[in-house]
């Protein structure tokens, strides 16, 4: 028998579930630039604290660097299971340990402007704390706390019910994982790893769902595309940037799901599935049941201080285990690119491969197609002094449709419960790289010609 639906069940739903597309999902232009309310959010916060974010993320990392330490060496070795919440965020194994100790150190030389100018130069690490984490650390904060109306409320499930036959045929994904599609395209590509992460944990996705939406859909944002263009100057042609990134990234997302490793994942999960149900009753049309299926998640929504003690939590987590990654990863990278030959060295074999596709430049280009899986920035810093225009517009959209990249996607997803190692990662990130390089140069040459 079909639920009734009464209004304030329907309030319910809608209210918390309208505040949550508003901030997450709806694009908003500001002197002709696209943004989302959350980036409105965070420039005002970030302008606001900005002399001091570099302090409070090197206290943020020398806590988490002590307290880590403490956990995982002196006190490993107490039960698992009567550690608190907190006792579990600073518990890790010692390669992760020696990464939040490296962070704490890179954080500390950095702002005490002490050390090697290989480490504290403002192309490394003084790059990395002062823009990269500086901006996280707030970022985060914004997401975190208001990540809840968007995943809490019933709006993936009702957009999850609207959308199943589309997104099961071609990607093999509920369709709720729209969401996490457009909360990446809208507002980031770590915010979309985060909600299929906290999806994932209620048991809304499978390990391999999980792991084809955070590697597929977790596309960086139009707001940050338009900032790459700038970077590497072509934001003038940013429509024909970002058609080339989506129908590049729609084809890869078609064909990855279907090889290995993604499509040898399991669909097992973390806890027991909801009473979800997106296919309707009989009799049923399919708008009134996504609406149904709406408010039943919405009536079982946690109280608003519950709702908030789990974000403030998540918060710490990311705050003490990511961002110390972010900065230890992120500076080791920018120390191979700006003080070795690394990057250049191990790109050599694409030089052939980049000169038959005959992209000019190519021995320049090369190493832009590797080191965006270190972060998702650094493809457009080595590809700004390229003096072919077409090279640039393909680093350009090639580094936004491999999509995996250390300092922040690859590191939530490692430290998520997500069945991926680091290995891979970069395997799937060398696929998007082999499947879209092509697709984007085909149609460059077709611009540029």
């Amino acid at each position: 028998m079909t639920p009734k639906l009464f209004s304030k069940d329907i309030l319910r739903f809608l209210i918390p579930s309208s505040f949550g597309v508003l901030v997450f999902l709806t694009p908003i232009f500001i002197d002709g630039k696209p943004t989302i309310v959350l980036g409105i959010i965070f420039d005002v916060l970030r302008a606001s604290f900005e002399d001091y974010l570099p302090a409070i993320v090197t206290l943020l990392l020398m806590i988490s660097g002590f307290f880590s330490a403490y956990y995982s060496l002196i006190r490993r070795g107490r039960d698992t299971n009567s550690r608190n919440r907190i006792e579990k965020i600073f518990t890790t194994e010692i390669s992760w340990l020696a990464i939040r100790l490296l962070g704490a150190i890179f954080a500390s030389l950095v702002y005490f402007n002490v050390g090697p100018e290989w480490i504290i130069s403002p192309l490394t690490g003084g790059t990395v704390l002062f823009e990269l984490a500086s901006s996280l650390v707030i970022f985060f904060l914004v997401a975190c706390l208001l990540l809840p109306f968007l995943i809490d409320f019933g709006v993936a499930e009702f957009m999850g019910t609207l959308l199943k036959k589309p997104f099961l045929l071609a990607f093999r994904l509920p369709g709720r994982a729209s969401i996490d599609s457009l909360a990446s395209w809208l507002g980031s590509g770590s915010v979309g790893v985060l909600i299929t992460i906290k999806q994932q944990e209620k048991g809304n996705y499978s390990g391999r769902e999980a792991a084809i939406i955070t590697t597929n859909f977790s596309i960086a944002s139009i707001a940050f595309c338009v900032l790459v263009t700038k970077v590497i100057e072509i934001d003038h042609m940013f429509f024909e940037f970002y058609l080339s990134v989506l129908f590049a990234g729609m084809v890869a997302a078609l064909i990855i799901p279907r090889l290995w490793p993604l499509a040898s994942k399991k669909d097992f999960y973390l806890s027991e599935k909801d009473n979800f149900a997106d296919t309707p009753e009989e009799g049923v049309g399919i708008f009134r049941w996504a609406l149904i299926q709406g408010v039943n998640k919405a009536k079982t929504a946690p109280k608003l201080r519950f709702l908030l003690k789990d974000a403030l939590i998540n918060l710490m987590d990311i705050w003490f285990s990511l961002l110390p990654s972010v900065v230890a990863i992120g500076t080791i990278v920018l120390m191979l690119a700006e003080f070795t030959p690394f990057f250049e060295i191990i790109t050599k074999p694409l030089v052939p491969l980049l000169e038959l596709m005959q992209i000019p430049e190519a021995q320049l280009a090369a190493p832009a197609f590797l080191v965006g899986f270190a972060d998702l920035y650094l493809p457009a810093v080595i590809g700004k002094s390229i003096e072919s225009e077409m090279t640039r517009f393909i680093i350009a959209c090639v580094s936004i449709t491999q999509i995996i990249y250390m300092t922040e996607v690859g590191t939530l997803i490692l430290k998520s419960k997500i069945p991926l190692q680091i290995g891979e990662l970069f395997f799937i990130f060398v696929l998007r790289t082999a499947i879209t390089l092509p697709i984007i140069t085909a149609i460059a040459h077709l611009i540029y010609r």
